[in-house]
């Protein structure tokens, strides 16, 4: 093992409930309802089984293979150059995948708050207050998920008791008008969020509580989940069917709250929890690339990649895609199939072939 640090399965939890969720809050209820209309609230808890399978799957590679990642026990599943190639290919898709984290929070912030900061200042601002963060390593990382855990999910919760007043409550129905195809179809693309829970596996072999890793690890899906239900209803209930029409809905129905002229433009907190959400979500990923390329290479220290692998993934945020339409085309269509062929269906097929190798031996 790489690292001699040792994290709470709790911990993890509060680590991976921002890095699944903090860039689904803004676009997915405007995503969801592309498709399901009124009944977006139902995509979300359809999505989540692809979540808990992924979860499941990740889980029994950790017990076939305690204290190691992915990266490490590919080789002994598969041999070494099946090995190798399969671990490229997991760190590729990290390394691809964190572009578009990046480039995504970039054209956020500068579309909604930052009009004429250039995009590269944003991106390498975060990137590089990210590096520092993995740098530090996962112990700092995890304790400073704790610490912004509660100012990333109280205010959802504050904007929701605000909002309240302006709830139409009958924009929820007709329920199931045109049958379970709508909020299918409105999974599909939420799916590939739930898959990202597999990044997990870099983190399961650090744990101090390894019996609860598979408890908090469905806690941390369920959570995501619930909120996700939680903010589609809250924006279907403001805007209705106009939903889809609006690229950040949460955002337009945060800008609804005003009292007595003086308590509102709360729209700012919305903003702030997403930047938290996404520093997460960035150190996460970031840390899983650079852990696996350490890994790959056989090196005992992942920390010389750091900044190297940092200007990379500034470099990618570029290449990965050209415009914001582009982007939501990408997750509405192949991202969710692309994205559980490499975090689902490639692991449920090392652990079959993990069993059967087991099987095989003991026999």
């Amino acid at each position: 093992m790489m690292e001699k640090v040792k994290i709470s399965s709790l911990q993890m939890a509060m680590l991976m409930y921002p890095t699944i969720l903090a860039t689904a809050i803004l676009s997915v209820p405007s995503i969801t309802a592309n498709f399901a209309k009124q009944d977006l609230w139902l995509s979300p808890i359809i999505a989540s089984t692809i979540g808990f399978v992924t979860m499941l799957v990740a889980y029994k590679l950790h017990k076939l293979f305690p204290g190691k990642t992915i990266i490490e026990f590919n080789e002994i599943i598969i041999g070494k150059v099946p090995g190798k190639i399969v671990s490229i290919i997991f760190i590729l898709f990290y390394m691809q995948t964190s572009g578009l984290i990046i480039r995504d929070y970039g054209e956020f912030i500068v579309s909604s708050f930052l009009y004429k900061t250039p995009l590269i200042v944003i991106m390498s601002s975060m990137v590089a207050l990210c590096a520092f963060m993995v740098h530090a390593g996962l112990e700092a990382l995890s304790r400073v998920g704790q610490i912004l855990f509660p100012l990333f999910i109280l205010p959802f919760f504050f904007l929701i008791l605000l909002l309240s007043p302006f709830f139409e409550v009958g924009n929820i129905l007709p329920i199931l008008e045109k049958g379970i195809m709508p909020p299918l179809k409105g999974a599909y693309p939420l799916s590939g969020w739930f898959t990202e829970v597999f990044i997990i596996i870099f983190l399961l072999p650090y744990l101090t509580d390894k019996q609860k890793g598979l408890k908090y690890g469905m806690l941390s899906i369920l959570g995501v989940m619930i909120t996700l239900v939680l903010v589609n209803l809250t924006v279907l209930f403001v805007l209705g069917l106009t939903t889809s029409s609006k690229q950040y809905p949460l955002m337009n129905v945060s800008r609804y709250i005003s009292y007595a002229d003086f308590f509102e433009n709360l729209d700012s907190i919305t903003m702030a929890v997403w930047i938290l959400g996404a520093f997460i979500k960035i150190s996460v990923f970031y840390y899983a690339v650079v852990l696996g390329t350490a890994q790959l290479l056989n090196l005992t220290d992942y920390r010389p990649f750091v900044w190297p692998i940092g200007i990379l993934l500034i470099e990618l945020s570029y290449w990965s895609m050209p415009n914001m339409i582009y982007f939501n085309e990408h997750s509405k269509t192949y991202f969710s199939l692309y994205a559980a062929a490499i975090q689902t269906m490639l692991p449920i097929l090392l652990l079959t072939v993990a069993f059967i190798r087991k099987k095989h031996k003991g026999s």
